[in-house]
């Protein structure tokens, strides 16, 4: 246990889950869709259904798909400002299956026309997990440069993604990999402890057997998008 864990995020109030967590699990889904989202429905499950709105989450899920960090003074205008920013958004309900009560589900369209669906929840003290991109299962804290990757499950494509990130230094702390066949889509989720520059995102684009690429950029490290 550290400082952070007993104290909390500085931030805007009421709750470090229901606020500040909700807050990063909006940033967190903006910069894994790489640009500025237009349309998005939030579907809350669980406490973050039945207490949200009391608690602000409502507000620090838009805030942070506006890229807001849980301390903006902003937050509790997040509404006014994602209609000025052009964010059309709907709040709904879900029930998903063996998740946090702390989730939601967030289905995104942004304005290059690109759309991701991204599942997290906010297990307490501001700290968020990523549980499902684009219906995958997957498992990352948000705390890592992070890479998401789908591809057809066949040999040589772990390889070849390590070996170009080898070229550039990059050195992983994790490497999670899952499949839904054999021969089928798999899925893995690189996390690195260093930026992962766009040069090298295009470039796995290009491996063969790649179906798409989604880098996720930890607060401090952000681009404009």
């Amino acid at each position: 246990m550290n400082i952070f864990d007993i104290m909390g995020p500085v931030m805007v109030g009421p709750s470090s889950s229901h606020t500040a967590g909700a807050a990063r699990i909006g940033r967190v889904a903006r910069s894994l869709l790489g640009e500025k989202p237009v349309e998005a429905e939030l579907l809350m499950h669980g406490s973050f259904a039945s207490t949200g709105k009391g608690h602000g989450t409502y507000q620090a899920l838009i805030a942070g798909l506006l890229g807001m960090r849980p301390d903006d003074p902003r937050l509790p205008d997040s509404f006014r400002l994602a209609e000025e920013a052009g964010l059309k958004f709907t709040f709904g309900t879900c029930t998903l299956r063996d998740a946090h009560p702390n989730s939601v589900l967030i289905r995104m369209k942004g304005c290059k026309g690109h759309t991701l669906e991204v599942g997290a929840c906010s297990p307490g003290g501001g700290r968020v997990k990523v549980f499902q991109v684009d219906g995958m299962d997957c498992d990352f804290s948000g705390e890592y440069p992070t890479l998401v990757i789908r591809n057809n499950d066949r040999p040589g494509c772990v390889s070849h993604i390590t070996i170009s990130l080898a070229s550039l230094g990059l050195n992983l702390a994790s490497l999670k990999l899952s499949r839904d066949s054999l021969g089928g889509n798999a899925f893995m989720v690189i996390e690195c402890d260093k930026s992962i520059p766009n040069s090298l995102v295009d470039e796995i684009r290009g491996l063969p057997g790649i179906q798409r690429v989604t880098r996720y950029v930890p607060e401090g490290q952000e681009e404009d998008v």
